[in-house]
């Protein structure tokens, strides 16, 4: 499959979940969302990690700049939604490995899929702060000793890529995929923007009015959607 660069940064123009499951499966890998900002604040080190995996649509900026470079069918897919149903699809087939958020919210987390999920085999799960090399290593070793199918981690961008990115080294037979914030979602403690809002491209102003505090944040979008107006994607 062709893939589009946007400021460096390689997108795979996917026109469907189920053909990011396709290709994921096939090719194994990281799966890496790609928003506004992970285009804008790409280092060396991330871009690397990106263009040498998966990249796909998550946010949409990068939709409306593949589709001005043609890609008319290019869809957006949301991580929070991309992770259970890559589930749905190999509960019964593959091993999983759950990593990230706090200790509660990972165990709540595991509970909530083992019901939802009756066939899933969770080979191992613990909480997203590292707080010294040892951890770090130790997490990479347990991934490399049981080798699961699937490895989702929850930590935030570029923590997350980093960390996946040195698991893969030692385990590169696994789908990773990158899920920031959305185990917090998954238990409920955030809200996610509803339909309307995520049709017309909203997500953003819907998460500042729910966060105030993100608007130091997104006011950055603003660059993009300049180099959009301005073609410069």
């Amino acid at each position: 499959m062709e893939k589009c660069s946007l400021k460096g940064v390689d997108v795979y123009p996917f026109r469907s979940a189920d053909e990011i499951i396709d290709f994921a499966d096939q090719r194994k890998g990281i799966l890496v969302a790609i928003n506004a900002e992970k285009v804008m604040h790409a280092t060396e080190e991330t871009r690397r990690i990106i263009n040498s995996n998966i990249g796909y649509c998550d946010g949409s900026g990068p939709v409306l700049a593949l589709r001005r470079k043609g890609f008319a069918d290019v869809c957006k897919v949301a991580g929070c939604d991309l992770w259970l149903l890559i589930i749905k699809r190999f509960q019964s087939t593959k091993t999983f490995y759950i990593v990230g958020a706090s200790d509660e919210v990972n165990r709540i987390t595991v509970e909530k899929l083992r019901k939802e999920f009756p066939a899933m085999k969770i080979v191992g799960n613990r909480n997203g702060y590292l707080a010294c090399d040892t951890d770090r290593q130790s997490l990479i070793d347990d991934i490399a000793a049981k080798k699961p199918d699937v490895v989702f981690v929850a930590m935030g961008s570029p923590r997350q890529e980093l960390l996946m990115a040195e698991m893969q080294k030692r385990h590169p037979q696994a789908i990773y995929q990158g899920l920031g914030g959305s185990f917090d979602v998954y238990v409920g403690i955030h809200k996610r923007a509803g339909k309307w809002w995520t049709d017309n491209h909203l997500e953003s102003l819907f998460q500042v009015i729910h966060e105030p505090k993100r608007i130091k944040r997104k006011i950055k979008y603003w660059r993009f959607a300049w180099w959009l107006l301005t073609k410069q994607l």
